[in-house]
């Protein structure tokens, strides 16, 4: 039987064993709703208590300025909304990149039809803002800007830390998506004067199904969700206590490790990239350099090759990877992220994303580039969109 090599880590990772360890409790024990005032909630209490500090205490903010939520794609949307509607008085505008994620990019435009004017902006073929951009498109009118922190398919990391200190000067709200980098690459939400972040367990070995938003204390935007009033009354619904309960223990776990395990994947992260570029003839390489990227990712595209046929491939012989977002897998158009820094369609169809984790070894790499190379020259062969592409270079000879 073949090896088997997950590298898939950037769509979801596994549940650290200390994590459901410190969770199962909270599921069969401890299983009183938290907004009871009997002692038997009490336990309760103080385990979300305890989450809220361990989360506050990676990302360098108050405890009083997390709030939980179901994952990512809510707190991107209770910050964008909340943002928008609450600042309405002062103006309409709200500047992203055309870059997001989905849960921004989404929710931007469902803002965009309902009244609100947004800037999308261009970025660099290496998938990063210009602050210059940011700069000219600010009006009179701008509430917020919104900018993740660092890019969930080609894992370009973004000037947060400049384009905070830009906003807080012009007044402007700005919120970063870091579901991506949380717990893998160092953040100071004060220093970098982040007014919101988003971050979802799921990424860092936590249990999917649960998240958070910071927000900085004094940013005012509105509820998302209405009803009781968990969360200091800004986040309606009874807690996920074990989801919480798992998030703060994995983003502890995770953090606690990374000054280790970063430069430890980021070396296997750029001994896959130098052996795909060395083995693959016309690969390219997708994003930034290595030390302006997450230390996990490497995305490549290859002419002549469909991606999902490469998928399908790579998942015979044990390799599981993307080709772009798994939240949008499903999808037979071309990414969207890779589309903006410049690919044409036939590259960008043939895109992968590996994207390593902590339990990925040297030998998973060499199993991966003894294999890789075989499967795209064989696609190739087969390939007429390769014919005609060797046909142009060796006619421009």
């Amino acid at each position: 039987m073949s090896m088997q090599v997950y590298l898939d880590y950037a769509a979801t990772t596994f549940t650290a064993p200390e994590v459901v360890t410190a969770m199962t409790p909270f599921f069969t024990e401890s299983f009183g709703n938290p907004s009871s005032i009997y002692s038997f909630s009490e336990r309760n209490r103080k385990a979300i208590a305890k989450a809220r500090q361990q989360v506050a205490d990676v990302i360098g903010a108050s405890a009083d300025e997390i709030f939980f939520t179901s994952g990512g794609t809510e707190a991107d949307n209770w910050a964008l909304k909340g943002a928008a509607w609450r600042g309405r008085s002062k103006g309409n505008h709200i500047i992203t990149t055309k870059i997001e994620h989905h849960a921004v990019l989404h929710t931007a435009q469902f803002l965009q039809e309902n009244g609100f004017d947004v800037t999308f902006l261009d970025v660099d073929a290496e998938g990063r803002v210009n602050l210059d951009d940011i700069r000219k498109a600010v009006t009179e009118k701008t509430i917020l800007v919104s900018v993740m922190f660092a890019n969930n398919e080609i894992g370009t990391i973004q000037p947060v830390a400049e384009i905070g200190a830009f906003c807080r000067e012009k007044g402007i709200l700005f919120h970063t998506d870091a579901v991506q980098a949380v717990a893998h690459v160092p953040i100071d939400v004060k220093a970098m004067n982040i007014d919101m972040l988003s971050l979802s367990a799921h990424k860092f070995y936590g249990p999917k199904g649960v998240g958070a938003l910071y927000i900085r204390k004094g940013t005012r935007i509105e509820n998302f969700m209405h009803g009781g009033g968990q969360e200091k009354g800004r986040r309606a619904t009874t807690e996920n206590v074990p989801g919480i309960v798992g998030l703060g223990a994995a983003i502890e776990l995770t953090s606690g490790r990374m000054s280790e395990s970063s430069p430890r994947i980021g070396k296997l992260r750029d001994m896959l990239i130098e052996g795909v570029m060395e083995s693959i003839p016309h690969a390219k390489l997708n994003g930034a350099p290595s030390s302006e990227r997450l230390p996990n990712n490497a995305n490549f595209s290859f002419i002549g090759i469909e991606g999902e046929t490469l998928l399908l491939d790579l998942d015979s012989a044990g390799i599981y990877g993307s080709t772009g977002s798994a939240c949008s897998s499903g999808s037979l158009d071309p990414s969207h992220v890779l589309m903006a820094i410049g690919l044409s369609h036939e590259l960008a169809h043939g895109s992968l994303r590996l994207t390593l984790g902590e339990e990925i070894t040297e030998e998973d790499i060499q199993y991966v580039l003894s294999t890789l190379p075989g499967i795209v020259k064989h696609r190739r062969e087969m390939s007429p969109l390769w014919e005609d592409y060797m046909k142009k270079i060796e006619g421009g000879r």
